[in-house]
């Protein structure tokens, strides 16, 4: 019986540049590691003018080392030829063209190819697997939604997953979504990302309220996110205003900073002044995952106004420090925060909904303990086991 030996390939991977880029993909896979050998390689997108960009974007494409070691294991990045802008259907290509000598050096350490997202990430993993002659899986994690309405990208993504040996989703929603495109649903099996409790749990509240100088009778909600559009902590700022005819003590944490997708902190900044809200949202910038325990103790309420979803880690991270989750009916959202016990599901979009929820969230008694047990219902190792059987099924 053959031993799974797995090379990750992933675009958005951590970094010394990007150290908070897909956290989550390794989060998932280097559990795996702990079991069967895996190195990772994960492209960087290059081209030849991007250094001008930089003049004015100087976050534009950070170019870490070729390679690096993370807990162990040999992370290596390859660049490849990326044009921004009507260019991009042609990222998987280019991707596979760059990454194909890498590859091959690493042939002996590898007999299956696990890719993140199915474009263009997925679609290069299986040109590779073809030209290497070896299985490829891919995960799909909620990018496939909006990706979906760009027709070339699109093509590209239904190919590969076409191609793909073995499919993984982490919603069921999300695999819906491809099998209505035409992929076959009997390739796809839906193993969600799990939490580590070990990481998150519940500190003492008021303790942790001191230590973000709360007030001690503070309403407290908070967001965790890349600060970006799609995450929608504009949309939560917008009710603000609202809230505190009934809640005069509440204030709003934002924890996160900027990522691949943008960084719009300087618009909600001047969101924040534009309606005098100073004093109720504090901005805590990106925290490290083991340092989140302690703003998320220190609240009432998780909230998430977010516009798209594969499987939102991060409801997870703060059910098991024992918050309640109000978030937007969008991806799988709804499969996280399954039951009214947990949290509110709103409709996307819907301002006054929104508040209510909050609002309603706000004045419940949770039974928190009971929250932290869903959560660690949901610890990673029984989603370990399965991609395991999983990865053995492909090489045996």
């Amino acid at each position: 019986m053959n031993q799974p030996k797995i090379l990750v390939f992933c675009t958005l991977f951590p970094s010394s540049k990007r150290p908070n880029a897909g956290v989550f993909i390794r989060e998932r896979m280097f559990r795996v590691g702990r079991h069967i050998p895996i190195t990772v390689v994960s492209p960087i997108p290059w081209f030849p003018f991007q250094s001008l960009i930089r003049y004015w974007k100087p976050h534009f494409r950070p170019q870490p080392e070729h390679q690096e070691i993370q807990q162990g294991v040999r992370v290596y990045y390859p660049r490849f030829l990326s044009i921004p802008g009507f260019f991009k259907s042609a990222d998987g290509f280019f991707m596979a063209l760059a990454c194909y000598r890498t590859l091959k050096k690493l042939k002996d350490e590898f007999n299956l190819i696990d890719a993140h997202f199915a474009y263009p990430d997925g679609y290069a993993a299986t040109l590779l697997g073809r030209w290497l002659k070896l299985p490829v899986s891919i995960t799909l994690r909620g990018t496939e939604v909006p990706l979906a309405k760009i027709p070339g990208r699109k093509k590209r993504m239904m190919k590969a997953l076409f191609d793909a040996t073995r499919i993984f989703s982490v919603a069921d929603s999300l695999k819906q979504h491809v099998v209505d495109l035409g992929a076959d649903a009997d390739k796809i099996r839906v193993v969600g990302n799990g939490v580590d409790v070990n990481k998150f749990f519940p500190l003492n509240r008021a303790k942790e309220k001191v230590h973000f100088q709360l007030p001690e009778d503070a309403k407290v909600l908070i967001s965790v996110g890349a600060l970006v559009d799609r995450k929608g902590f504009h949309r939560v700022i917008e009710v603000i205003p609202q809230l505190l005819e009934k809640y005069p003590t509440l204030v709003y944490l934002v924890v996160g900073g900027e990522s691949p997708e943008g960084n719009i902190k300087n618009r909600l900044v001047q969101q924040v002044n534009d309606l005098g809200l100073e004093k109720q949202v504090r901005f805590l910038g990106a925290l490290k995952p083991e340092e989140l325990k302690k703003p998320l103790s220190s609240a009432d309420v998780f909230v998430l106004s977010t516009a798209n979803e594969g499987w939102a880690n991060v409801f997870l991270e703060a059910m098991a420090c024992g918050l309640p989750v109000v978030t937007t009916d969008v991806g799988g959202n709804k499969e996280v925060v399954c039951d009214d016990d947990l949290g509110m599901i709103v409709p996307f979009g819907d301002k006054q909904a929104l508040a209510d929820a909050v609002d309603k969230a706000l004045g419940k008694p949770w039974d928190r303990e009971s929250i932290v047990r869903y959560a660690k219902a949901n610890a990673w190792d029984g989603r370990v086991e399965i991609l395991l059987e999983e990865f053995n099924y492909m090489v045996n």
